[in-house]
């Protein structure tokens, strides 16, 4: 599929030329493939009460994206415009905030999911949705950050409570969250087995996974045992076979949160536990990736960066699933 550059809503300004009080935006007006994104011109928001107005540097995109361009998921039908990802600069802020100023650099998470909208030049969220940007971590790695790896920390960290020692199999090793849970599996001191295609498996070691596993020749449920915590990424049928490589009191820890035909009941055969996660917009969890970040224990691979004007061609990208780390639109 070929994707031609996004079209302008009539009366959009080019870059510099717009006034004020408006912005540009990736929007959509009805559900689809890459091709429904469209660049238009849209208000300027303005912070509300706890909120924080920043300027988009770089804006991070996710499957949940190309999966609520598709089909709305939780958003419902459009117009919307996507994006929880987002490191910028403070522009404005509301009543009430006193963790940042204007001219602050700061990089979150949108609350997920209805606080949507980074694919923009501006947006706002909550000040608390944010944390300040380590001086050595650039725009781009703080623009893929965010929802990935708050995501590996509270299924890792907050949920499942991986310690050093840790047994932790991580499915889709390779993949946003995935690579993202190996390192922060890694600093907290655990053993990390990963599934990935073979071809990935020096990606793999390179982020520290002790045992690579090629899912497509190797039946991981019958070559891994006594797994303390099982990181699924894929959901369906990922989830049943996992259970088999807990030790009794393992848990699995599924970002996908739709449990397969009879995964409780197989657990309580087995003695293991579940849990299912939509990841949250946290202050705590978002200080503890700066502080990873910034001292050099986690970062993004990035797979591509693109304006924000061409952000059907990375939806399109991002749509063949075979990307390995994260893609990133840049504002100017």
């Amino acid at each position: 599929m070929t994707i031609m550059p996004l079209p302008r809503a009539s009366g959009a300004g080019q870059a510099g030329g717009m006034t004020t009080n408006t912005m540009r935006a990736i929007s959509q007006d009805v559900l689809g493939g890459p091709e429904v994104l469209r660049e238009v011109e849209l208000p300027r928001p303005e912070p509300g009460t706890s909120e924080i107005l920043v300027k988009v540097r770089a804006a991070g995109l996710n499957p949940t994206d190309w999966k609520h361009r598709a089909s709305g998921l939780f958003l419902g039908e459009p117009p919307f415009v996507l994006g929880w990802d987002v490191a910028g600069t403070v522009e404005a802020v509301g009543f009430g905030v006193t963790l940042f100023r204007p001219g602050d650099e700061v990089f979150g998470m949108l609350p997920y999911p209805h606080g949507v909208g980074a694919h923009a030049e501006y947006v706002t969220g909550p000040a608390r949705a944010f944390a300040a940007r380590p001086a050595g971590l650039d725009t781009v790695q703080a623009g893929a950050l965010p929802l990935a790896a708050l995501t590996a920390w509270q299924a890792l960290v907050d949920t499942a409570q991986v310690g050093p020692g840790d047994r932790v199999l991580v499915h889709a090793a390779a993949g946003g969250v995935g690579h993202l849970a190996v390192q922060i599996a890694k600093a907290r001191g655990a053993y990390v087995i990963g599934t990935a295609s073979a071809a990935k498996h020096d990606f793999l070691r390179g982020l520290g996974v002790d045992e690579p596993i090629d899912y497509r020749t190797t039946d991981f449920a019958g070559a891994v045992r006594d797994v303390d915590v099982v990181l699924d990424t894929v959901g369906g049928e990922y989830q049943l076979r996992s259970l088999r490589t807990l030790r009794r009191g393992g848990l699995l820890v599924s970002i996908l949160p739709v449990p397969y035909e009879g995964l409780a009941e197989e657990a309580d055969r087995l003695g293991v536990r579940t849990a299912m996660m939509l990841v949250e917009a946290d202050h705590a969890g978002m200080a503890a990736v700066a502080d990873l970040a910034g001292r050099g224990l986690l970062r993004a691979e990035i797979a591509g960066t693109f304006p924000l004007a061409e952000a059907a061609k990375a939806h399109a990208l991002g749509d063949t699933g075979r990307t390995t780390g994260k893609l990133v639109l840049l504002v100017d």
